[in-house]
């Protein structure tokens, strides 16, 4: 068994933490044209970055477009893909959205779910600093690994 905490998961520096590598790949495999070559690793990840000002530029009801909900796809597969290295054990995402921007992302391990995200407001999906994008992702890698930790046998098994 896999022992992990969010707070022993997140190193200092943001770009080091093993969910940041991980969207970081999720994105190097979207680019099928090398398009992105040039760009380096946090100009990739800086739509993920919405600064309090931007927030409040945004509508507080709005439907997200269709980046945005991939985005969203990519953080979420990059949470289940750093579950699934650190515990070994497949985690496949399932997301339900309605068109106005709120519904609901599950990461199942086997018959288990390992993480149930209820989200609103996708439209303004978004953090406020790469620090908190990397606390998110590993307090949510941390609360998979501790379900896989807690019910071994249906993860595996499903």
């Amino acid at each position: 068994m896999v022992e992990a905490t969010a707070a022993a998961l997140a190193p200092a520096d943001p770009m080091q933490s093993a969910f940041v590598k991980e969207l970081i790949k999720q994105w190097r495999a979207q680019d099928m044209h090398g398009a992105w070559e040039g760009k380096s690793d946090a100009d990739l990840l800086a739509p993920y970055i919405i600064t309090k000002e931007q927030r409040r530029e945004m509508p507080i009801i709005g439907d997200p477009d269709p980046e945005t909900l991939w985005r969203l796809e990519l953080f979420y597969n990059a949470v289940g893909l750093a579950i699934e290295r650190a515990t070994g054990v497949m985690v496949a995402p399932m997301m339900k959205m309605h068109h106005e921007g709120f519904g609901r992302m599950v990461l199942i391990a086997g018959r288990l779910i390992v993480v149930n995200k209820n989200l609103r407001d996708v439209h303004r999906f978004g953090f406020d600093s790469l620090e908190k994008l990397a606390a998110e992702g590993e307090k949510l890698v941390a609360a998979g690994m501790d379900m896989i930790n807690k019910f071994p046998e249906v993860a595996k098994y499903g």
